[in-house]
């Protein structure tokens, strides 16, 4: 049995904090009304959730590194063209999201050279070590910074990046919401944000209708995120590249 003035002072704290209100949780949680995640018919690649009306697709695991480093990928998909069309330059702080095996991470990693930055985020440690057993090959490792993120948090630095990039990645995100968000607040004032997606209007596009993405639908899903949209990129063969801008 505690002494009575012990007992009497822990009497007191717990007076004092029961009349203290709720705290309440930072803004940056609230979810707007019209972010909602349902529940709905699973599909065969889908995971049965649904985000804007549209279902979440299942993700690929790390036995797609095979198929993301395909010989013929260049030439199907001209990811030359879509480097070319990011723009990137000597020393900038890039991201990407969903690295996978390293594709693009290693072609950034030349471009912004050993002054420059290229933090890639994957959710599967296995992944990581096959991304950065790549870039030691490529001799770029001195300038990428694996990061394991979690499926609602990229952990990205905070006004750490110049761009974010995710190509054929955000349509698998089972928190889309909470990525964009987190990415929106890892971009530096100006910073841009800019998803590679399989054109959903597109029938003639080979790609499971759930791995394509309108780029009507993915505006909607960002117009409730602190960028603006700027353009879409119409020069590659089967895919959007959608430029989100952060505001100075």
């Amino acid at each position: 049995m505690p002494k009575a003035p012990v007992f009497r002072l822990a009497v007191l704290l717990l007076t004092v904090a029961s009349s203290l209100p709720a705290a309440t949780p930072p803004a940056a949680e609230a979810r707007p009304a019209e972010a909602l995640y349902e529940t709905g018919r699973r599909t065969r690649d889908g995971i049965g959730k649904y985000y804007f009306g549209r279902e979440i697709s299942q993700v690929m695991g790390h036995q797609g590194a095979g198929w993301l480093e395909r010989p013929e990928r260049e030439l199907e998909e001209r990811t030359d063209l879509l480097l070319d069309a990011l723009k990137l330059r000597a020393g900038d702080a890039v991201a990407d999201v969903g690295a996978g095996s390293g594709y693009f991470t290693w072609r950034m990693a030349k471009v912004v050279g050993p002054q420059g930055t290229v933090h890639a985020v994957e959710i599967q440690q296995i992944f990581l070590d096959l991304l950065m057993a790549n870039m030691q090959r490529r001799r770029v490792a001195d300038r990428v910074r694996p990061i394991l993120g979690t499926v609602q948090d990229p952990k990205l630095p905070d006004g750490s990046c110049d761009l974010i990039l995710l190509v054929d990645v955000y349509h698998e995100l089972d928190f889309p919401f909470e990525m964009a968000r987190s990415m929106v607040r890892a971009l530096k004032p100006g910073g841009r944000l800019v998803l590679v997606e399989y054109r959903g209007e597109d029938p003639e596009v080979p790609i499971k209708p759930l791995h394509k993405m309108t780029e009507a639908q993915v505006r909607r899903e960002f117009s409730i995120q602190p960028v603006r949209f700027e353009r879409n990129i119409d020069v590659l063969p089967r895919q959007h590249i959608l430029v989100f801008r952060k505001e100075p």
